[in-house]
């Protein structure tokens, strides 16, 4: 079963313990495609650490007892629950320092318009408020075509662009509800790779 932690202090930014890999933060919103979570964590186990945040309704799809053992599984009620006096660590200021990269897949219409709108109401979009936009932050949609297709998308998309958000594009196939069309996530192959790819150029020149 995915582990559920709080956070006592800064205990994610404790300088002593030096990361050896890069530190992935994955992110799941509401959206069915967040059934592929599971490959997702797995696939990002493979090269980094890896932690993980799930929306509310994105928890209809993420099955958190098939997760990786190694993934440490947060949600909104750690968000709450891990503050307890003045001088704790706030849960998505602690995820946003720990991170070097953070990656939403799926990324659901409702929680893009969140985005593109500075809105933060759960600890995902708290988060993203939070973000340090010198560092990765990669979004792949997920959405029936009639919703990805919505002069709002393109909008939000245009609005996330300009923070420096990187898009991983959906892809054309069958969807969930039976619609064909542009909107399905890529493929968590897909969206490893890219992620990556991107990285290892900017950690080659961060050593040299």
């Amino acid at each position: 079963m995915a582990n559920v932690e709080t956070i006592p202090g800064n205990v994610l930014n404790d300088p002593a313990q030096q990361p050896t890999k890069p530190r992935i933060l994955l992110a799941a919103s509401g959206s069915v495609a967040a059934i592929k979570f599971e490959s997702l964590c797995r696939s990002f186990l493979e090269w980094a650490e890896v932690r993980a945040v799930a929306t509310k309704s994105s928890l209809h799809f993420v099955d958190k007892a098939s997760l990786p053992k190694d993934v440490v599984l947060y949600t909104d009620d750690e968000e709450w629950s891990s503050w307890k006096k003045i001088g704790d660590g706030v849960l998505h200021i602690e995820l946003r320092k720990w991170a070097d990269i953070m990656v939403i897949a799926p990324l659901s219409a409702n929680t893009l318009a969140k985005i593109a709108g500075g809105l933060c109401d759960n600890l995902l979009t708290c988060i993203v408020r939070a973000w340090d936009y010198s560092k990765p932050l990669f979004v792949a949609p997920a959405m029936n075509t009639f919703m990805y297709n919505n002069p709002f998308t393109k909008r939000h998309l245009e609005v996330i662009s300009e923070l420096g958000i990187s898009l991983i594009p959906p892809i054309t196939k069958r969807l969930a509800c039976g619609d064909y069309g542009n909107g399905a996530m890529a493929e968590p192959t897909v969206i490893y790779t890219t992620v990556r790819l991107s990285f290892e150029p900017r950690s080659t020149n961060g050593g040299s």
